[in-house]
C-alpha cells in the first residue's frame, strides 16, 4: 500500500495542532499548511469535508536524499493530509519508502525507511 492512514477521535483542527507539535518534537518543520476546503471556497467551489494538507520537512534528511538523487525533489517536501470522511477524522501520508522506490535508486531505501518511521511515529503521537 502506498499510504499510511489512521483514524482519530480528534477534530481536524485538533489533529493538525497535535500533528504539528509531534512533528516539531521529531525535528520536522511544517513549511506550509493548506486548508483545501477554504481554498476551494475562495474559488467558488463547494467541498463538503474539512481537508488540510501539511507540507513537512526535516532539512537534514532532505539534504541527504537530494545529495544522492535530485529526482527526489519531485516529491519533496513530504505531505501529510488531515481530513474528515463520513464523520471521522483521518491522518495520512504517502509512504516515503514507496516514493523512494519510484526513482529506482537502492541507495535511498534506508533513508526513506527512516523518514517513514519518524513520520508514522508523529502521526501515531498526534492520533
Amino acid at each position: 500500500m502506498f499510504h499510511y492512514t489512521v483514524e482519530t477521535a480528534k477534530s481536524v483542527d485538533e489533529a493538525v495542532q497535535a500533528l504539528e507539535a509531534a512533528l516539531k518534537e521529531r525535528q520536522f518543520g511544517v513549511l506550509w499548511s493548506l486548508d483545501l476546503t477554504a481554498k476551494l471556497a475562495e474559488k467558488g467551489l463547494s467541498f463538503p469535508s474539512a481537508y488540510r494538507i501539511l507540507e513537512v520537512c526535516n532539512p537534514v534528511q532532505a539534504e541527504r536524499v537530494l545529495s544522492k538523487n535530485l529526482l527526489v525533489g519531485y516529491f519533496l517536501p513530504c505531505k501529510i493530509a488531515v481530513y474528515e470522511e463520513e464523520g471521522t477524522t483521518k491522518i495520512g501520508l504517502p509512504k516515503p519508502s514507496v516514493l523512494m522506490g519510484v526513482v529506482n535508486d537502492p541507495s535511498l531505501a534506508e533513508i526513506g525507511a527512516e523518514v517513514e518511521h519518524v513520520m508514522i511515529e508523529a502521526v501515531e503521537a498526534a492520533r
